[in-house]
């Protein structure tokens, strides 16, 4: 005859929504969390006892285990909370529907201890895995009315601006504000002098020659207008949870930037050009085509097609050519002196007949940049079309001028850096 503790026992053990049984008759405790609550408590002793025995620091360190572990368990029971909490309805079938579901019959026993031992972040066996799959639920984000509707879809509105070079050459040449439309400027023309000439020993004054005037020459400027628009219909203003004013004022300012480089371009290109052999053409250039006022403070301006033909070079010790400069780690120099300015093949591209461009020297010196003003950019809702088209105009005028200086400060050098033309070997040192 069997005991009444020994009969609910038994019905305990049928239950298949107790997923364990204590032996004190306790329900709904897991193994694994009998696991975890014993090893609080034995930290909590052993930390108790060193604490006893005066050993300070030991009974520390196993206190922190035993906090450690009670998060733990705190962790593993409110997870055990959430799925108790859990109620899912069973499926109502549509007419016509026939949803294929596991046999009761058929389902392997271990499941559950499969599915705690995953809630618990546990690594499963191949064996494991496959009970797994065998009953994973059906819903499916391939479709919406499968449980696609409610995964949520990665959509950023955030405008994700891809990385590139935005070179400004209007920093290296010369920008003289200007408060007219139109000017001239007057500078000295370039001339070779010559020495006095000597008077007799007697002070005859028909000794004496007549010297030559300088000669002078003007520069010109005429200011230009130069401008565009951008009209943004209100509501994408107002709705857009980015700033997107901000962002467009940015987006036209690249727009001026872009502008300035053209012009300023066009005159360097107004130069004119010479193919040089190889690197020691820079050598030339420097020691003797450019003045020496300019040569000691010149600059060479490549792309990165240039850059990369001087920055393979070596000399015949196996040392780079090219070496770094001290005062700015990024920046490299030429014979170890002149820094190298490399520009974006973009807005300085190599020819097709593979010259890449070498322009060497003072570009403040060469190119003046006249601005009236710089860019101006507004925004009207009420002005032009705005009003009746309900959108933003967002309005970018720029007022300028470029033109030659002095062309002496610099000389444009071309060197073919193509896989033909660029077979150097060691070089001079």
């Amino acid at each position: 005859m069997k005991t009444k503790f020994e009969l609910a026992l038994q019905r305990l053990m049928k239950d298949n929504k107790v997923l364990s049984v204590k032996m004190d008759g306790a329900q709904g405790m897991t193994k694994r969390e009998q696991e975890l609550r014993q090893n609080v408590s034995d930290l909590k002793d052993e930390a108790k006892a060193l604490m006893d025995d005066g050993k300070q620091d030991e009974a520390k360190a196993k206190l922190q285990k035993a906090k450690a572990a009670k998060q733990e368990l705190d962790n593993f029971l409110a997870l055990k909370n959430d799925f108790e909490g859990l109620h899912i309805p069973e499926p109502q079938a549509a007419a016509g529907a026939n949803l294929a579901k596991p046999n009761k019959g058929e389902e392997k026993p271990e499941y559950k201890a499969v599915f705690f031992k995953a809630v618990r972040g546990q690594t499963l066996t191949n064996e494991e895995m496959e009970v797994m799959n065998q009953y994973k639920a059906r819903m499916s984000s391939e479709k919406g009315e499968d449980g696609g509707y409610v995964i949520p879809e990665d959509i950023q509105t955030k405008i994700n601006e891809l990385r590139q070079t935005t070179d400004d050459l209007k920093q290296y040449v010369n920008v003289v504000p200007v408060s007219t439309n139109k000017g001239t400027r007057t500078l000295e023309k370039r001339a070779d002098h010559t020495p006095f000439a000597p008077l007799s020993e007697y002070g005859d004054p028909n000794a004496m020659q007549e010297i030559g005037s300088p000669k002078f020459d003007r520069k010109s400027y005429a200011i230009e207008d130069y401008a565009g628009f951008l009209p943004v219909y209100n509501s994408i203003l107002e709705d857009s949870d980015q700033a997107l004013e901000n962002y467009l004022i940015q987006w036209i300012a690249k727009k001026g930037k872009a502008t300035d480089n053209h012009f300023i371009l066009e005159v360097i290109n107004g130069f004119e050009k010479k193919v040089l052999d190889d690197y020691t053409g820079i050598k030339d250039i420097l020691n003797v085509e450019l003045d020496p006022a300019f040569a000691n403070e010149a600059v060479i301006y490549t792309n990165q097609d240039g850059f990369n033909y001087l920055d393979k070079l070596e000399d015949k010790n196996g040392r780079p050519l090219l070496q770094p400069d001290p005062a700015q780690a990024t920046r490299k120099l030429f014979a170890g002196t002149h820094p190298i300015v490399v520009l974006s093949n973009k807005t300085i591209a190599t020819s097709s007949e593979g010259l890449a461009p070498f322009i060497i020297g003072v570009l403040k010196e060469a190119v003046n940049y006249w601005d009236r003003k710089q860019i101006s950019i507004e925004m009207t809702k009420v002005g032009g079309d705005a009003w009746r088209s309900n959108t933003t105009e967002f309005r970018a005028i720029m007022r300028l001028d470029t033109g030659e200086w002095d062309p002496e400060a610099v000389v444009y050098g071309q060197i073919n850096v193509s896989s033909t033309g660029n077979d150097n070997g060691g070089v001079e040192g």
